[in-house]
């Protein structure tokens, strides 16, 4: 088995409600329709990567419930090799997410089989360009894969999502460090209101990656790299439909670009036309897409 883009990451059946607006503490909330979808981070860049024409594969786990046959099979429908998906006893992961009117979301996960996913069971492909990682996983998987992934001659990037404080053993080991708004703040130990997306880049390179990618949504993206160069590049302007997924299909797309090739700032602005051309297709259609 070899590959262009190999992840290790978690797979969730995401159940999406529409509603009008986010639930407040104690209020109940009538939605509109509900819809039941493949999710995860790892499983929904690895989907993007392998759409956006890299040769794709994916380590994770899912337990013995339904929803771990959708999972896999929406893998294989998606040109994804899941050879190395683990599976065992117990429940797949699954999340919940709240979409309001405005196409912005709230989120809960119940991480199930993805917290034991076996690291020493897990091998990186030869000729693998780029390993993908995230933060819906445990922390000593994501070193153990980036550690393989440095031997093997493996270009390491990690999505630091969801937000959590990440150790300099692993982050001394990532090529490149993708990082939201709310993520660089955490990071960078700075509240996001005061946080400046280039200060924040360069504080989380000084602590082991790289080239560190800041992501802010409609404001585009901020990008420092090797040599400590800043570039900001603005936002493609579209009508949003919800941003559901839109994080994951950027990072999918830009590693398919990178391993097949692409220059940094030519792959990422790929990346950003994939985001702003998820974000403006209807939710049905996004698959086709």
């Amino acid at each position: 088995m070899t590959c262009d883009v190999f992840v290790v990451g978690s797979l969730h059946m995401d159940v999406v409600v529409d509603a009008p607006h986010l639930p407040r503490i104690d209020e109940t909330v009538a939605g509109s329709h509900v819809a039941y979808q493949f999710g995860g981070k790892g499983g929904n860049q690895a989907v993007a990567a392998a759409r956006f024409g890299a040769k794709t594969a994916m380590a994770g786990r899912v337990g013995t419930d339904e929803f771990a046959h959708e999972l896999l099979a929406h893998l294989d429908a998606s040109g994804v090799d899941a050879r190395q998906i683990q599976r065992g006893d117990g429940a797949s992961g699954m999340s919940v997410a709240i979409v309001d009117s405005e196409g912005n979301y709230g989120a809960v996960i119940v991480s199930a089989a993805n917290l034991e996913i076996v690291a020493d069971k897990i091998d990186i492909p030869p000729g693998t360009k780029i390993l993908l990682l995230q933060n819906e996983v445990p922390e000593t998987l994501n070193i153990a894969l980036a550690e393989k992934a440095k031997k093997a001659g493996t270009k390491v990037i990690m999505n630091a999502g969801p937000a959590r404080e990440m150790p300099g053993s692993l982050l001394g080991l990532l090529d490149m460090l993708v990082v939201n708004r709310g993520e660089a703040a955490l990071l960078s130990s700075v509240s996001e209101k005061e946080m400046i997306p280039g200060q924040a880049a360069r504080i989380l390179r000084e602590k082991g990656p790289s080239e560190v990618l800041v992501t802010l949504g409609e404001k585009g993206v901020v990008f420092l790299d090797a040599h400590n160069a800043l570039m900001e590049q603005p936002a493609f302007r579209v009508d949003v439909i919800s941003t559901h997924g839109a994080g994951d299909a950027f990072i999918g797309a830009l590693a398919a670009r990178l391993a097949t090739g692409s220059k940094t700032h030519e792959a990422i602005r790929f990346a950003q036309k994939a985001a702003a051309r998820h974000v403006s297709t209807p939710v049905a259609e996004r698959s086709s897409t």
